[in-house]
């Protein structure tokens, strides 16, 4: 059985892909791409049928990741297939979560920043699947690049990559306690 997350940002052309991106080269590294499917959307469908910001695209490939993406709009019905939705930030978690048919799919939905690895000396007791992290609850937020110059989607990528592979543990503990 395949364990499925999908990334959420606004418009699904900034944050979103490049969270996909990130997460499924994790996901290949780990060698469990035929465990784990990995896709992304937007809260509106506003960019629906897009690439990725051109920006998007070219931190992405600079960084050696794959860039191919279409935008398109999160649908509620979706929560029945998915195991993780991943918001970019807090107006997504409310959103998703106020879209989710039912608790257990609310329930769902989560920060990707809250899986940011403690850095070293920070000491947690907390589990993988817990979503720990050494952030304030304010500053999970991945701020949208969109409105801003280059730099603000270098450093939107520096925190999917350091939230990606908190996630990965956490998704590989999922995996554990599944029926290959």
């Amino acid at each position: 059985m395949t364990y499925r997350v999908c990334f959420v940002c606004t418009g699904n052309i900034c944050r979103s892909p490049m969270a996909e991106s990130v997460f499924r080269a994790r996901v290949a590294e780990a060698g469990l791409e035929d465990r784990v499917g990995v896709d992304s959307a937007g809260t509106g469908g506003w960019h629906e049928g897009e690439p990725a910001d051109p920006r998007t695209v070219s931190v992405l490939e600079e960084h050696g990741y794959d860039s191919d993406h279409t935008a398109r709009q999160f649908q509620p019905s979706w929560f029945s297939r998915l195991d993780l939705v991943i918001a970019l930030d807090h107006g997504h978690l409310k959103a998703l979560r106020r879209l989710a048919p039912a608790e257990k799919d609310a329930r769902k939905v989560r920060l990707l920043r809250s899986y940011a690895r403690p850095s070293p000396g920070h000491h947690s007791s907390t589990s993988a699947s817990h979503a720990p992290s050494e952030y304030a609850e304010d500053d999970l937020d991945v701020p949208d690049p969109y409105y801003g110059r280059r730099d603000g989607f270098e450093e939107c990528l520096g925190m999917v990559e350091a939230a990606s592979v908190g996630l990965l543990d956490a998704v590989r503990e999922q995996l554990g306690g599944r029926v290959a």
